[in-house]
């Protein structure tokens, strides 16, 4: 029995879903297997007053999904190779989202391994590209309804014991507000962040 996280959770800003992520678990099901992993770090995406976002200049062939109800699967392609999960948060129409970046591997780890190609436990989950490797998550699951606990999920999992940092995004384009807004969420110090000289940094912890 699945019990995945309601629509209300995700009806919020981006902002706010975000460090609420953080040790929620994502959960894909194939064939009948269940492969998980907790979410370690995450980024922020506020649509059109976001530079950084890909909804910032409205909806296009790719970003659509973005525009849709909240609780549901942005998925897309970036480098031509390695696809990137995100999670449509706010109101239907505002182009919110929050980026999955690393993940806690959990269940279903022999799997994941085989998918990776034999690396280190450690680097099977810690980058947006390499956890939906990981966990066979492409586009064919862009628009997919997180809330029906079919294929793509998330649960609640338990609350995190670790700090919450909150730091700049990585990698991202814009204006200097873009670039340096505090949207980056992380847990401190664990094993599986994604390898960004970014998180060996001093961060700003929430309260």
């Amino acid at each position: 029995m699945t019990n995945p996280l309601p629509r209300a959770f995700y009806a919020r800003s981006a902002v706010e879903v975000a460090p609420d992520l953080l040790g929620k678990v994502l959960v894909r099901e194939i064939e009948g297997r269940r492969l998980t992993g907790r979410i370690v770090e995450v980024e922020a995406y506020l649509g059109s007053e976001d530079a950084a976002s890909h909804a910032f200049r409205g909806p296009t062939p790719r970003n659509r999904s973005m525009f849709g109800p909240p609780g549901h699967a942005y998925v897309y392609l970036i480098y031509g190779m390695h696809h990137c999960l995100n999670i449509v948060t706010g109101p239907e129409g505002d182009g919110q989202a929050v980026l999955i970046r690393a993940l806690e591997p959990l269940e279903g780890i022999e799997i994941m391994r085989a998918r990776r190609g034999g690396v280190p436990d450690r680097r099977l989950t810690n980058g947006p590209g390499k956890l939906c490797q990981a966990l066979g998550i492409d586009k064919r699951l862009d628009g997919h309804d997180l809330c029906l606990g079919e294929t793509l999920w998330l649960e609640a999992g338990r609350p995190p014991a670790e700090p919450i940092c909150a730091g700049p995004r990585v990698g991202v384009r814009g204006d200097d507000l873009a670039l340096n807004r505090p949207w980056r969420f992380y847990l401190k110090g664990n094993l599986f962040l994604s390898p960004t000289p970014h998180n060996r940094l001093p961060c700003q912890t929430l309260p």
